[in-house]
């Protein structure tokens, strides 16, 4: 007996993300997932995978009837990353059917495994509102959207996160961590972004991203217009990679809220960046992403830092921010984020009359149960959307599709300035301070710096790159012998968005005087109380 084929409207959409090196003699294999994905009116169906290794093909959709596999109308161009979706109303109410995706890669090609899929109607809501809101999460919320934000610290030991569970437990959207200035962290993040992106549109979710930042140590205007632009353009760069906002991406945000520039060898700040400058350098941010882009970026910080490490501004007025403030029940009729517990006001650039603070989102708490929204992490942020389901969806109004200038440039030349280095003995370290350019003049976005010995027997005790702003670090070498080390400077990017490049440097130091070893002195320790740092928090 032969299976009722699901006839399909078809909508199209592709994603992209950095390109990675095509080995001619890999074989070609492209992932494949259809899901009914959460609609208000008709059921809407998601086909979506990867090609690996990462590469733009062709892909195209097929069904089985029974007897053979039949081409679908549905076909589209995978990006360079090899990431492709295809998004589809199903006008069959009740129908099962068999597919497959097969990819086309210059001459190699490629078929997924097949997929039997059957339309789930209870995806299927009457309008916005019942889409939006459930009767559960309106008294969780106050009659709020309810909304998460992860990072790969909800994916531990590599575990993935199961969307359509966070879905069925309430969720509408999710703010997922799309860059960082940190080059470590960055390369963390790039890991889960493009697969958390897809997996949670498919299953229904409203989907951001947010860049974290970090300030310049510089108290050098153009120095911090500098930097803010070109962590921007990082960002900038990761959306045009993904092919752009969709229908279900909200507008990107900026995660600011630490000042600190210079830490002890201890890890406490012992220098942080006035509140003129973070103020120029977010505005400066704000605008930059604005201006590409199309749509007001969100800021999102909490009232303290708002109200200390920032001026108030008129122009950061004007960008929705996503407050952080837990403690509060967002069930509570009188509940307002933002105000001081007991007596005044905090005074920033989103404070209103009545000492409250004019937010778009409010991350209410970060002790949400991890495992009740499908999420292998024991803790998640939760977060309450302030408007309606029509406000809410005025924010995705305007596509940006990204021309090939936005694309992120693939082993773009670069230019190494060596500012400074300081070496004395062999008791203090080496302390190499340096900046990398684009060939355009700008600083590099992406990547970082090492010292290497021509001779591979000398080795070095340790290597510490601090980044003072983009594009500029201070390495910190120690363990280096006494005497004239001769070797390279190097700036490394392993995204290779950025040619790789290297300066001969000779260092010379002199040997230290024998320092007496210190004398242990024992001391009696106390045994700390273990703290809850729920205690205070909403948890549900």
């Amino acid at each position: 007996m032969k299976k009722g084929v699901i006839f399909l409207v078809v909508a199209l959409l592709s994603t992209s993300l950095v390109p990675a090196a095509n080995a001619a003699t890999t074989k070609t294999i492209i992932s494949f997932n259809v899901e009914s994905t959460p609609n208000a009116g008709e059921s809407l169906v998601t086909f979506y995978g990867q090609i690996k290794p990462a590469a733009k093909g062709n892909v195209s959709i097929e069904s089985f009837d029974g007897d053979v596999w039949k081409v679908t109308p549905l076909k589209t161009t995978a990006s360079a990353s090899g990431a492709w979706q295809i998004k589809t109303v199903a006008t069959a109410i009740k129908a099962q059917g068999k597919y497959r995706a097969k990819v086309v890669v210059g001459k190699k090609k490629a078929t997924s495994k097949t997929a039997d899929f059957i339309v789930d109607n209870s995806k299927t809501f009457a309008d916005t509102n019942a889409l939006f809101i459930t009767p559960e999460t309106s008294k969780l919320t106050g009659g709020r959207i309810q909304g998460a934000d992860i990072s790969r610290w909800q994916h531990p030991n590599d575990q993935p996160i199961d969307f359509k569970q966070m879905f069925d437990a309430g969720m509408r959207f999710v703010l997922i961590k799309g860059s960082d200035a940190q080059e470590k962290a960055d390369i963390e993040t790039m890991k889960w972004l493009i697969g958390d992106r897809n997996a949670a549109q498919a299953a229904g979710l409203y989907t951001g991203m947010y860049h974290f930042a970090y300030m310049p140590n510089s108290t050098d205007e153009a120095y911090v217009i500098r930097d803010a632009k070109a962590q921007a353009q990082k960002v900038i760069w990761r959306l045009a990679s993904l092919g752009g906002y969709n229908e279900r991406d909200l507008p990107i945000a900026l995660d600011l809220e630490n000042n600190c520039v210079k830490k002890s060898s201890s890890g406490v700040c012992i220098k942080t960046l006035p509140r003129s400058l973070v103020t120029l350098w977010a505005e400066t941010w704000l605008s930059t992403v604005e201006e590409k882009t199309g749509r007001k970026p969100f800021l999102y910080s909490y009232a303290q830092f708002l109200e200390m490490a920032m001026e108030r501004s008129e122009t950061l007025r004007q960008y929705p921010l996503w407050l952080a403030h837990y403690g509060i029940n967002p069930a509570d009729p009188i509940a307002k984020p933002g105000q001081r517990e007991k007596i005044g006001c905090f005074v920033h650039s989103w404070s209103t009359a009545n000492c409250a603070s004019q937010w778009q989102i409010w991350q209410y708490s970060s002790c949400g149960i991890g495992k009740k929204y499908g999420v292998p992490s024991s803790r998640l942020d939760l977060n309450a959307f302030r408007g309606t389901p029509e406000v809410f969806l005025s924010l995705i109004k305007g596509k940006w599709q990204p021309e090939a200038v936005d694309l992120m440039p693939i082993n773009e030349a670069t230019s190494i300035n060596l500012i400074s280095v300081a070496a004395t003995d062999t008791n203090k370290p080496v302390i190499i301070n340096v900046e990398v350019f684009r060939s355009i003049g700008t600083p590099v976005v992406t990547g970082t710096v090492v010292f290497r010995p021509l001779d591979p027997k000398i080795k070095v005790k340790k290597q510490t790159p601090e980044r003072s702003a983009s594009g500029r670090w201070e390495l910190k070498l120690e363990g280096l012998p006494a005497g004239i080390t001769e070797g390279t400077l190097n700036y490394v990017d392993i995204s290779k968005t950025h040619a790789d490049n290297l300066l001969p440097l000779s260092i010379n130091l002199m040997q230290g005087p024998e320092l007496p070893a210190p004398t242990p002195t024992p001391k009696p320790t106390a045994t700390k109380k273990p703290t809850d740092s729920c205690a205070k928090q909403i948890k549900h």
